[in-house]
C-alpha cells in the first residue's frame, strides 16, 4: 500500500455496487433508446425496430420526453373505409335547383337566321313570279295555234315555244331573244310570224307589237339611213310602251334578207346588253328565205335515207343532224352579219304533199268553201314537187295555196 493513500477506517461503511451502476445502465438505455428512435425514423413508419412492437403507429405513440416505462402496444386501429363519391349531387325537395348558365347568344346569329328566312321568302316569291309571268302569255295556247295553222313544222313549233318558255319565265332579263325562222318559200315562217303578233296581242292587257316588212317599209337601198332612224323610232315607241305596261313587246322584221346592213346595224346595237332595261326586255323574230338552199339539200337528203315505208321522216334520230344544220347555217350567216351570232336559228323544212293538201282545207275552210279532200288534192296536183325516195316535196311550199282558191 502506498504512503501517500489511506487506509479505510475500518468502522465506515463501505459503498454498494449497484448504486454507482445505475447512471450508467440509464445511460446506455438511453442510447439505445436514441439507436432505436433513429433507426425507425429512417426506415419508415411502417418499420418495427428492435426494441420493441414495430405496427404501423408505433412512432406515433412513443412518448416525447424519457421514462423508464416499457414501450406501450400501439392500439389496434380499424381500417378506414374509402368513401366514395358521388357525383349526382342531391338537393332537398323544397329547396331551388339552381340552372346552368345559359350561353348568351349573339346578336349575329339572330341576324343570320333572319337573313334566311328572308332569302328564304324571296326565292318562294320568285317561284310564284315565274309561273304567273309564264301564264300570263298563255303559251300552251300559242302552241297550240301553230300546230293547228303551220303545217308540216312540229320541230320548228316545239323550238318556238321551248325558247319563249325560257325567256318569258322571267320578266327581267339581260339581254333580248332573237328569233331566226329560216326557210324556203311557202313554208309556214310568215304564218308563224301573223300568228305570234297576234297571239302577244291578245293576251291579257295586251303585249305591244311591231310588224316590220322590209318591201314595204324600207323598198329603197337608197334610203337606208332614213330607215334606220325610223327604225328606231318605232323600237323606241314600243319597248317605252311595254315598260309602262310591264309587258315584253314582240317585234317582227319580215323578209329580213332584204333588209340593208345600215338597218341590220341598228338592230346589232339595239340587241347589246349595255342598253336601258326597256331594250334588253324584248323578243325580235326575223323571218328570212336565207339558207333556203341548204334547208331544202338538208330534207331531200334525209329524206332519201328515210326507210322506204315510212310515209314521214322519223324526228327522233335527227335531232342531231338538225342541230349540225342549225350551226352550219348560224356559222354560214354570221359571216354575213354580226347580228346573227346573237339568233336562236329554227329551221323550217320542205312541205310534202299531204301538208299542202292540208293546207287547201284550211284555206278552203277560211274562204267559206266546204273543205272536200278530194278537191283539195286535185288542186295540190296542180303544184311542182321535189321527188325522192317515193316522196314529194312541193317546190314552193303553201305559197300558191291562197291564189288557187281564189280561182273557186
Amino acid at each position: 500500500m502506498d504512503r501517500g493513500q489511506q487506509a479505510p477506517e475500518p468502522g465506515a461503511p463501505r459503498a454498494r455496487g449497484p448504486g454507482v451502476m445505475a447512471p450508467v445502465r440509464a445511460v446506455l438505455r438511453l442510447r439505445r433508446r436514441a439507436c432505436v428512435l433513429r433507426k425507425r425514423r429512417l426506415q419508415g413508419p411502417g418499420a418495427s425496430g428492435p426494441g420493441g412492437g414495430g405496427g404501423p403507429g408505433a412512432a406515433r405513440t412513443e412518448p416525447r420526453f424519457f421514462t423508464f416505462d416499457g414501450p406501450a402496444e400501439p392500439p389496434a386501429r380499424a381500417p378506414r373505409r374509402r368513401r366514395r363519391r358521388s357525383r349526382l349531387v342531391l338537393y332537398p325537395e323544397a329547396a331551388r335547383k339552381p340552372r346552368p348558365r345559359v350561353e348568351r347568344r349573339s346578336r349575329a346569329q339572330r341576324c343570320l337566321w333572319l337573313l334566311v328566312a328572308i332569302v328564304g321568302f324571296q326565292v318562294l316569291n320568285a317561284i310564284e313570279n315565274l309561273d304567273d309571268n309564264e301564264l300570263r302569255y298563255d303559251l300552251d295556247g300559242l302552241e297550240k295555234a301553230l300546230r293547228g295553222s303551220v303545217f308540216g313544222q312540229p320541230a320548228a313549233v316545239g323550238r318556238v315555244v321551248a325558247l319563249l318558255r325560257d325567256y318569258l319565265a322571267t320578266h327581267a332579263h339581260g339581254r333580248p331573244l332573237l328569233l331566226a325562222l329560216l326557210g324556203p318559200r311557202g313554208v309556214g315562217k310568215s304564218l308563224a310570224g301573223r300568228l305570234l303578233a297576234r297571239h302577244f296581242r291578245a293576251v291579257p292587257g295586251g303585249a305591244p307589237v311591231l310588224l316590220y316588212h322590209a318591201r314595204h317599209h324600207c323598198p329603197e337601198p337608197r334610203a337606208a339611213p332614213r330607215c334606220r332612224r325610223d327604225l328606231a323610232r318605232r323600237v323606241a315607241d314600243v319597248v317605252a310602251r311595254a315598260e309602262a305596261a310591264e309587258r315584253t313587246p314582240l317585234l317582227v322584221l319580215d323578209e329580213a334578207e332584204l333588209l340593208p346592213p345600215a338597218l341590220l346595224d341598228e338592230l346589232h346595237g339595239l340587241l347589246q346588253p349595255q342598253r336601258p332595261h326597256r331594250f334588253r326586255n324584248a323578243i325580235y323574230v326575223l323571218l328570212s328565205g336565207a339558207g333556203g338552199a341548204d334547208i331544202a339539200r338538208f330534207a331531200l337528203h334525209r329524206a332519201a335515207r328515210a326507210p322506204r315505208n315510212a310515209s314521214r321522216a322519223p324526228p327522233g334520230p335527227d335531232a342531231a343532224a338538225e342541230e349540225e344544220l342549225r350551226a352550219r347555217l348560224g356559222a354560214r350567216l354570221a359571216r354575213e352579219h354580226p347580228l346573227w351570232q346573237a339568233a336562236a336559228i329554227v329551221p323550217f323544212l320542205l312541205l310534202d304533199r299531204q301538208d299542202v293538201v292540208s293546207c287547201f282545207q284550211d284555206e278552203m275552210a277560211g274562204e267559206g268553201f266546204f273543205p272536200d279532200r278530194a278537191r283539195a288534192e286535185r288542186l295540190a296536183a296542180q303544184l311542182s314537187y321535189y321527188r325522192v325516195a317515193g316522196r314529194e316535196f312541193a317546190v314552193t311550199g303553201c305559197k300558191q295555196v291562197v291564189a288557187a282558191v281564189n280561182r273557186l
